[in-house]
């Protein structure tokens, strides 16, 4: 029986450029021809095969024709060493500008990347770079800088995001990467306003219960949610964006971990998508102000416990009374302490028994 080879093949990548000119130089040299007898015989200037020869002017096709009359040689083979060349100066040039970039990724959680299986892990730093840049879809730092750095989107102006980009940013690609592979129906406000009511009654569920539940229909509704767990220094709870105009993304990290914050987060980037611009994107983080935000947290806490019934909220003062009126509006009573304890009616560490902690499943 043949034994099965064992040996691992490696290819072989030069980390030099030779021009198709020197070959040209090689084959004239063995025709026993001079540049300036070549450059007659092919109709060119002098000047243009001595920069043909030296890799400075590129060897075009036409080139390639008029050197196959001359040398023999057939044109098909003088074009491929010239796509050849060309290829390894961008290569050189790539790893020579990615090298210049090796401090930028000290800045990029790539280690969480590679745990996340996102990318794959190198022992050469500049080929990690590579793959987070792929990651992030850009061709270069400044790319990434121009995107992920611009003052136009609201967030961007936080003084949390300005501290920790890279991270935030991370968290956030992690996102939509996951929401862009998501099946949408086009987005339609009515049916998402419809689902938002049924996803409410879902909040006495189990994670298990109502997270497919919640997926389902808000993708009924043209609108992906994606559950990605924190990354260290993002101290973000849920962000919005649209993906394309009619494809919307809400993105949560269960950063809390309580079923009040939890549902509030949600319904509050929610409110972004209802009332928001479609070329706005917004990310909860801590002390976020504005317009914007007011109006998505008027509509988190409008669509848990309906105003008419905020009256009642400064008279539940036990569990049982709690509980009892979160059954009548329908909602987890966790809810209706998280919003007793924002309000100061009661303090923080009141009838926390009540809610319900969530954690990712492993």
């Amino acid at each position: 029986m043949a034994r099965k080879s064992t040996r691992t093949r490696y290819t072989f990548e030069p980390d030099y450029a030779v021009p198709p000119g020197r070959t040209l130089q090689e084959t004239i040299d063995a025709l026993g021809m001079g540049q300036r007898d070549l450059a007659t015989r092919a109709g060119l200037s002098h000047k243009h095969i001595n920069q043909i020869i030296h890799g400075v002017a590129p060897l075009t096709y036409e080139t390639a024709v008029r050197l196959e009359q001359v040398t023999g040689v057939p044109a098909r083979m003088w074009i491929n060493l010239e796509a050849n060349y060309r290829a390894q100066l961008a290569k050189r040039d790539e790893k020579e500008r990615l090298e210049s970039d090796i401090a930028w990724l000290k800045t990029i959680p790539a280690a969480e990347l590679v745990r996340r299986k996102k990318i794959e892990k190198h022992p050469d730093p500049v080929l990690t770079l590579k793959s987070v840049l792929a990651f992030f879809g850009v061709a270069d730092v400044n790319a990434w800088n121009n995107i992920w750095l611009s003052p136009e989107v609201a967030y961007r102006k936080s003084s949390v995001f300005r501290g920790q980009p890279e991270a935030i940013a991370t968290w956030l690609r992690l996102g939509e990467v996951e929401a862009r592979a998501v099946p949408c129906f086009p987005f339609d406000k009515v049916k998402f306003r419809a689902a938002l009511d049924e996803i409410r009654a879902c909040t006495v569920n189990k994670p298990e219960e109502f997270v497919p539940t919640m997926k389902a229909l808000c993708a009924g509704a043209g609108v992906a949610v994606v559950l990605i767990p924190e990354i260290k220094n993002a101290p973000v709870s849920g962000a919005t964006q649209w993906l394309t105009s009619e494809k919307a993304m809400i993105q949560l990290s269960l950063r809390y971990k309580t079923n009040d914050q939890f549902w509030f987060t949600f319904f509050h980037e929610a409110g972004h998508i209802l009332f928001g611009g479609k070329k706005e994107a917004f990310i909860d983080l801590n002390h976020m102000t504005g317009e914007g935000e007011v109006e998505a947290d008027r509509f988190a806490a409008g669509h848990l416990i309906p105003p008419d019934r905020t009256g009642e909220l400064h008279r539940l003062k036990s569990a049982q009374a709690i509980q009892v009126f979160a059954k009548a509006i329908g909602v987890a009573p966790g809810i209706v302490v998280g919003r007793l304890q924002h309000e100061k009616m009661i303090r923080y560490d009141q009838f926390n028994g009540l809610k319900i902690r969530y954690q990712w499943a492993m």
